[in-house]
């Protein structure tokens, strides 16, 4: 059997500027952009303001974790736990036929169909079958009792 060689830590990002990842590069990167608009929007009060609020959320998705994993992971789950239903129960009729209860008349009427429906067809009944496929349904046929 050959052998082969199992990557190691495949969840760990990879480092491009010292001990930021690209992803945490990004966040910075586009909170920055958002702050250069900003000041070029704004005054400078509302720029210190708005850019003090961006910096913070930029920095909560860049660096914290939750539980071992990255913000945004954890903001995602979130929401998905939000729309799921918070009480699961178990219905077991489920995939089961249900049973209907029929009056017995019924029955008869409806094996009274079936025989109708099962009868020969004979050689005349196949010629006017004939001529109605031939006519696309224009020749409606005979009703037969």
């Amino acid at each position: 059997m050959q052998q082969f060689t199992v990557p190691q830590f495949i969840d760990v990002e990879d480092k491009i500027i010292g001990p930021i990842t690209v992803r945490q590069f990004v966040i910075i990167l586009g909170a920055f952009l958002i702050m250069v608009a900003v000041y070029r929007i704004f005054t400078f009060s509302a720029f210190i303001a708005i850019s003090v609020f961006v910096a913070g959320i930029a920095a909560v998705f860049a660096f914290y974790r939750v539980n071992g994993m990255p913000f945004h992971f954890f903001v995602l789950n979130f929401f998905q736990t939000l729309k799921r239903p918070s009480l699961r129960i178990w219905n077991h009729m489920i995939g089961k036929i249900e049973t209907e209860f029929v009056n017995e008349n019924e029955v008869k009427d409806a094996t009274e169909k079936i025989k109708r429906q099962n009868r020969r067809v004979g050689s005349s009944r196949l010629a006017e079958l004939s001529l109605i496929v031939d006519t696309s349904g224009k020749y409606g046929g005979e009703e037969q009792d």
